[in-house]
């Protein structure tokens, strides 16, 4: 399958990549730091046809055929680690799911010794999600085969930036001048990190807010330094919802917020879940996601998270999508 074959184009897509599948250089998914533009239409290219295929009958091609994908999860993952599995297998290949809390990590494996193991195995590619930042990094140095990062710690998640992106094209069309707010705890989130690289290129207004305490130290400055001037900082909610064409809650991560960077959950609900009081603030019919899973009655109502502008649903379809693109790209097409 070539870029292009069979494929049904995305509503308002801007130009289509002129790269080739062939000219794709990346052997693993880490971030999407060092992506092209036309690197990221490339894979939002191949996701479409991939949706051609997840709406048959039989959702299966023999693309990966004789290939092995390795899940290796150190981290609870439910949305992420089915939607890789399935992609895998829509695509034929084999696939090997470790669990770290039942596999030898308990008896005191490393990390590099784990990959030792699915390297003498034959494992082509490795998808792995770990609680330390840059893990997947440190599997891409001691690994021959391909590295996919499905999240390392508070660092990145590329694949869902993607999806995100992907449910978005095919929403809204052409991205330009949108705006898009991220709230919640954007200290901790992969998924805000990535966003911040990636909607650069779609000329997309990008607003992160938080409390203060849920900020990193020192991000205006960072952002500045990398000319990163699409994205706006603000702590009020309230605000920063006003003309959003789309509004992404996040995960408050509970386990995390063990050392007072919040005072009460009750105060947090008041001032930062979107609810539809704060949605109706936003422009008309402005879309919600989320990155899952979600802690309903929190950072986000049950009437928005279910109500007719969600998204959420739509994103983890996609993402069976995208993530059949990404394993075609490193272990099949990026090869021939």
């Amino acid at each position: 399958m070539e870029a292009g074959e069979g494929m049904t184009s995305m509503a308002g897509q801007e130009t289509p990549s002129p790269l080739s599948v062939g000219q794709w250089r990346h052997k693993h998914i880490l971030d999407l730091d060092d992506f092209s533009k036309d690197e990221i239409n490339l894979v939002l290219e191949i996701a479409d046809g991939m949706v051609d295929i997840l709406s048959r009958e039989v959702k299966k091609v023999p693309t990966l055929r004789g290939k092995t994908i390795a899940t290796m999860f150190y981290e609870p993952s439910t949305r992420t680690r089915a939607s890789f599995e399935l992609a895998a297998k829509y695509l034929s290949a084999d696939t090997i799911s470790l669990d770290a809390s039942k596999s030898s990590v308990t008896k005191g494996e490393s990390l590099i010794d784990s990959l030792r193991t699915l390297q003498a195995l034959e494992v082509d590619v490795v998808i792995i999600r770990h609680p330390c930042s840059g893990a997947p990094y440190l599997a891409a140095q001691y690994l021959e085969k391909s590295i996919i990062n499905a999240g390392d710690g508070c660092h990145a998640h590329p694949s869902q930036c993607l999806l995100d992106l992907f449910t978005l094209r095919r929403c809204l069309g052409d991205l330009s001048d949108r705006k898009l707010v991220i709230v919640g705890d954007i200290m901790h989130s992969r998924v805000a990190h990535s966003w911040v690289w990636c909607s650069r290129f779609f000329d997309i207004n990008l607003v992160l807010c938080a409390p203060p305490t849920l900020m990193p130290i020192g991000f205006p400055e960072m952002l500045s330094i990398c000319g990163l001037n699409h994205v706006t900082i603000e702590h009020n909610l309230d605000t920063a919802v006003v003309d959003a064409d789309i509004v992404m809650p996040l995960r408050l991560q509970k386990e995390r917020q063990q050392s007072g960077l919040i005072s009460t959950l009750r105060e947090y609900i008041r001032l930062y879940q979107l609810n539809q009081v704060r949605l109706n603030k936003a422009k008309p019919g402005a879309l919600v996601m989320h990155p899952g899973p979600m802690n309903e009655g929190l950072e986000i109502s049950h009437e928005v998270a279910y109500g007719s502008q969600s998204l959420i649903e739509q994103q983890v379809t996609n993402g069976v999508a995208i993530r059949m693109a990404l394993l075609y790209l490193v272990a099949g097409g990026r090869n021939r």
